[in-house]
């Protein structure tokens, strides 16, 4: 109850830009948008869920919130009347695991990165909104944890997560549907704003950046992306952010390296440039330059 207790709170401070209070759960739609054969992307609140629907039951990436799981299930079935097998989580924060105990229960494997396990089997404080995170209870916890990578066999598909470090967290996996041509790249891509990138549990905007080029070079024009948050997209929207981050970089290091406080780096507007196109998510420029610039400062004094 308290872990319960501690996410309905949280959605008062606004991390994610469709975060809602506990009695506005009834007002969320679930939308299913067709990928490809037997591939989906369900739209909530919180992060984009991923569906692999086949012969062998069902494949999950993330679950939002756990008052959404009926919804979430109530979707998936319009989809199949296949059982629900594995969710993996992408990465530990709560918009994408809330669900965890609910699936656990019914008896879902659920499968993440080991630092994912760390982050949710202890207490967390992200210091970019002041607030604590109680560890999750046993049931909310990956029974299956990997270091680099895993594959699954199912549905006539290979499904590979790999791990990437320091990007939006020390934890990140993204999907690779081998046979399908599609990823899901969890939080590590914000298609058409602003991300967030949780600096205090190991995330970084220059990881960030060097993980997104990997992707890059792991894809073609064809690939399917479903991303952490916004629409389906492709590899010239994931090129479009590469492009935007390396911009931000370029604008705020020599702001860093003129030893400018974080209010005189804003008060610069260095991203007025990127706002109209980037800055219209959750994350408003001001704030997205308060998450990363210290990260920059740091790495401008190496």
């Amino acid at each position: 109850m308290k872990y319960i207790i501690a996410l309905t709170a949280a959605l008062f401070i606004g991390l994610t830009n469709i975060l809602f209070a506990q009695n506005q759960y009834d007002s969320v739609e679930i939308k299913t948008i067709k990928v490809d054969d037997g591939l989906y992307m369900l739209q909530g609140a919180g992060g984009n869920i991923g569906i692999s629907s086949g012969v062998d039951g069902i494949f999950m990436i993330d679950d939002q919130f756990a008052p959404l799981t009926p919804k979430i299930l109530a979707a998936i079935k319009e989809i199949s009347p296949k059982p629900v097998k594995f969710v993996i989580n992408t990465h530990w924060h709560f918009d994408h695991t809330g669900g965890n105990e609910n699936l656990g229960k019914d008896g879902v494997i659920i499968v993440a990165h080991d630092n994912v396990y760390k982050r949710l089997n202890s207490d967390q404080f992200m210091k970019d909104f002041n607030m604590n995170i109680p560890a999750a209870p046993k049931a909310a916890l990956p029974v299956v944890t990997f270091n680099d990578r895993v594959s699954f066999h199912m549905n006539g598909l290979e499904i590979q997560a790999q791990h990437f470090a320091n990007a939006h967290t020390d934890g990140d996996s993204v999907i690779f549907f081998k046979n399908k041509n599609t990823i899901h790249t969890g939080d590590i891509f914000f298609n058409g704003f602003y991300p967030y990138i949780d600096s205090g549990t190991g995330g970084s905007i220059y990881g960030m950046i060097k993980t997104v080029k990997h992707i890059l070079g792991q894809i073609d024009d064809q690939t399917k992306i479903i991303p952490g948050h916004g629409p389906l997209a492709n590899k010239q929207d994931l090129q479009n952010y590469q492009h935007m981050l390396a911009e931000v970089v370029k604008s705020l290091e020599p702001l860093a390296q003129e030893g400018l406080p974080l209010e005189e780096a804003i008060k610069r507007d260095p991203l007025k440039n990127l706002n109209e196109t980037w800055g219209g998510g959750f994350l408003k420029p001001e704030k997205f330059i308060e998450i990363i610039y210290a990260t920059i400062q740091k790495h401008t004094k190496k």
